[in-house]
């Protein structure tokens, strides 16, 4: 029977490591393409993101109206918003959006869905099965 050296193995290990490692998560937080025409603000990708976090656009962009406080249609993939919005002030309530209806708490990841038990709006997280009310 051979012995091996648990140090020496160990040394052989981490030397055959890539030098260059990049950590990167699977899900990114998704960026708005945010402009002014005029008087609207314009969320150029409304779809994309929508699709990026697997969610209804209507149900996202309901969301965006309600915590930006102005009126809004859809037209297309775009969301288009009443007003002149900080580009900045979009973003952080795609953020929170995100935050509320897709991650979660548990074990934040992004592989969630919305489900309707009885008259409640939960979150169903499909990767540890977790599920909580969303409100």
């Amino acid at each position: 029977m051979q012995k091996y050296d648990y140090d020496a193995l160990l040394n052989r290990a981490v030397e055959s490591l890539p030098k260059n490692v990049k950590v990167r998560e699977r899900f990114e937080m998704p960026k708005g393409v945010i402009f002014h025409e005029g008087n609207t603000t314009i969320l150029r990708n409304l779809g994309w993101i929508a699709d990026h976090v697997n969610r209804d656009v209507q149900h996202l962009f309901s969301y965006l109206l309600k915590e930006l406080g102005t009126a809004g249609d859809i037209d297309g993939d775009r969301g288009i918003f009443q007003g002149k919005i900080p580009p900045t002030k979009v973003q952080d309530k795609i953020e929170k959006y995100v935050n509320k209806f897709v991650i979660c708490k548990e074990c934040g990841r992004p592989d969630t869905k919305l489900i309707k038990v009885n008259r409640t709006l939960m979150l169903k997280c499909e990767a540890c099965g977790a599920i909580r009310p969303v409100k």
